[in-house]
């Protein structure tokens, strides 16, 4: 199935742009697709920490992903 991922903040620079579509097999969770941007995009590894939102709310890694789901990936965010 195909995903479009949304990024924000330091992740756009880190995945290359505000959006990218990949392609996940039928089933596929939170966990692969974190899995599958770090291997695509390294330099989320060395973020202290980063969130996905699925249809705009925070996912638990064992959410399985559907279709049409939008995707954001959201670093860490500092507030003053």
């Amino acid at each position: 199935m195909k995903i479009n991922v949304l990024a924000f903040g330091i992740a756009r620079e880190i995945l290359g742009g505000p959006q990218r579509q990949i392609t996940l097999p039928e089933g596929a969770t939170v966990a692969d697709l974190r899995r599958l941007l770090e291997t695509e995009a390294p330099g989320l590894k060395r973020l202290r920490s980063w969130a996905v939102a699925v249809n705009s709310e925070y996912a638990e890694n064992a959410l399985a992903l559907q279709p049409g789901d939008e995707i954001a990936v959201i670093p860490p965010v500092s507030g003053g």
